[in-house]
């Protein structure tokens, strides 16, 4: 049987995800895809090998066609059109963010478990990753011994003139804050950024680069440079430091997230259809999305106010394992 899947969202990351189902993801096909502009809607279609293009977002869900949905809409349009697939029951892959604020983060939990079965795997790619998976499989099995630190760095060549010193954090950080929550196991309990001066090729007001610390529950200190106007390239490094050894990741500089991740991106569009394909939940949850909002809340808190900030994180329901 081959998923039938919706595209809500036909912008650089739904027209991506159009053509790696189009150009042969096995068990699945692109069935409809809808974006606010028609004409980049009608071209995501046509690459999608004969998908429709249905206007309204709720009429795609909605639709008896449509099996499952990705969602690659603009942030604030996320807790919407996922609250809607979880009503009609059907699976849902959702860039990240999960939704705007913790909050809204809570209320897509809330609706998973009224369901009673999750239906929401969220777009945190790097967990797909063959060089973070190679580090997740060597730490798991004992390579190092109990991590104490570690330490990451998030380079883009340049930002989009609309960036903002808050999206280094919840557009760019925001990767590292789950990928450390997910090589560790554990929850972060508290948040320090600091900004030293701006580069120069940064626009004015822009605060880049910046400096996030970060703390587990188990007293593993996590340090996270994000720089997104490196001019050089695409630059994402990854180093556990444990009692034994470390562990990092082959660096790899390239022309940016598209190429550095496009393996990744195949891999979770993959396995999220198979999951799909066999009625069960696999990969992040909504609760990952909601846990690294709750640290990225924490992380805009410390970056206004320059002191450390607690994460205030509800207790984990036990849908998500």
């Amino acid at each position: 049987m081959s998923v039938a899947v919706g595209v809500i969202g036909a912008g650089v990351m739904g027209a991506a995800h159009v053509r790696t189902i189009a150009e042969g993801l096995a068990g699945a096909h692109v069935a409809a895809v809808s974006d606010v502009d028609p004409s980049r809607a009608a071209a995501a279609a046509r690459e999608g090998a004969g998908a429709r293009v249905i206007d309204d977002p709720h009429a795609l869900i909605a639709d008896t066609a449509v099996d499952a949905v990705v969602v690659a809409s603009y942030d604030a349009t996320h807790e919407e059109f996922v609250l809607a697939c979880i009503a009609a029951g059907k699976p849902v892959l959702c860039e990240k963010p999960l939704a705007t604020t913790a909050d809204a983060c809570l209320r897509v939990v809330a609706a998973e478990l009224t369901a009673g079965r999750r239906l929401v795997h969220l777009g945190f790619m790097r967990r797909y990753d063959p060089a973070y998976a190679d580090v997740k499989e060597r730490l798991d099995g004992g390579g190092v011994g109990d991590v104490l630190m570690v330490h990451c760095a998030h380079r883009n060549a340049t930002a989009p003139p609309s960036y903002t010193s808050e999206m280094l954090i919840t557009s760019s950080a925001v990767h590292e804050i789950d990928v450390a929550r997910w090589l560790l196991g554990q929850e972060i309990v508290a948040a320090t950024v600091r900004a030293p001066r701006s580069t120069k090729q940064a626009p004015d007001g822009l605060r880049d680069p910046q400096l996030v610390l970060l703390e587990t529950a188990g007293g593993v200190l996590i340090d996270v440079e994000v720089f997104v106007n490196a001019r050089y390239g695409y630059d994402i490094r990854c180093e556990l430091v444990g009692e034994t050894g470390t562990l990092k990741l082959d660096e790899q500089v390239a022309p940016d997230f598209r190429a550095r991740f496009a393996t990744a991106y195949r891999l979770e569009l993959d396995a999220w259809v198979r999951a799909v394909g066999n009625g069960g939940g696999r990969g992040p949850t909504a609760w990952d999305g909601y846990a690294a909002n709750a640290v990225a809340d924490a992380c805009l808190a410390s970056l206004s106010s320059g002191a450390t900030a607690p994460v205030q994180l509800a207790e984990r329901p036990a849908l998500y394992g």
